[in-house]
């Protein structure tokens, strides 16, 4: 029995990253306002009866879709975070880390926008026009709160080894701030968690306006331009270099 259970998971397994992967073709060919749970039957051979025991409607395989993307950005992520710490851990000066706070900051931006230009269309996504008739349920939070958090871990860092100072924040939002940081920072100064949703959102904003063509006969020098804009995003969070001066 549990060798035919086995086979079983390994089946819909593969049948259900083949829907998602038939899925990922049609947004690219035609966005995710029109995914079309038949069309994806239709493309695999199945029937559309079949398909509905892996994904009941529409807004299911959107919402695996939407958890898949966050993820993947989210992985990139960390795992160029955890690439820069661990290629410097032999000679770590910084007061964060081996890279000190303002290089892990940019590690972060510069893998989120290779990813970001690597897949255009999940990118579209999670961070493009909101599908109409969808509303996202509690589950794609986790996800995408991923590049945030790899974002927020260094600020963090920076905070307990004297790398960081201190923004300026008005009263007016102070208790924003406040909430923001004991949410999803305890411990890091609501000046310096004011800058961080202020530079996450701009961080995203350069790599759409790269993605969507935005920068189209504008911008050559994007690889630079991103460069220093990222960097510029670290000193107003408060980040310091490995000297502890601004760069």
């Amino acid at each position: 029995m549990t060798t035919i259970r086995g086979a079983r998971e390994r089946a819909r397994t593969e049948v259900t990253a083949a829907i998602k992967d038939k899925a990922r073709r049609q947004l690219a060919a035609e966005g995710a306002a029109k995914l079309s749970l038949r069309a994806v039957a239709r493309e695999l051979g199945m029937v559309s009866s079949a398909l509905y025991r892996y994904f009941p409607s529409r807004d299911d395989l959107l919402t695996a879709l939407i958890v898949d993307a966050y993820n993947a950005v989210g992985s990139a992520a960390e795992q160029a975070l955890a690439a820069a710490d661990s290629a410097d851990s032999a000679d770590s000066t910084g007061p964060a880390g081996p890279a000190g706070p303002v290089d892990r900051w940019a590690v972060i931006c510069t893998a989120v926008r290779a990813w970001a230009l690597a897949h255009p269309h999940e990118y579209a996504l999670i961070y493009g026009s909101p599908v109409p008739g969808y509303t996202a349920p509690q589950l794609t939070v986790e996800p995408a709160s991923r590049v945030g958090l790899a974002l927020i871990s260094v600020a963090t860092d920076a905070h307990r080894a004297g790398g960081l100072a201190l923004p300026p924040l008005s009263p007016e939002l102070r208790p924003e701030a406040e909430r923001l940081a004991a949410q999803f920072a305890p411990g890091l100064p609501p000046e310096v968690m004011a800058a961080l949703v202020a530079a996450w959102a701009q961080l995203f904003g350069l790599i759409s306006f790269e993605v969507f063509g935005q920068f189209n006969n504008l911008v050559e020098a994007r690889d630079e331009l991103f460069a220093q804009s990222t960097r510029r995003l670290a000193h107003e969070v408060g980040l310091l270099t490995t000297s502890g001066a601004a760069r």
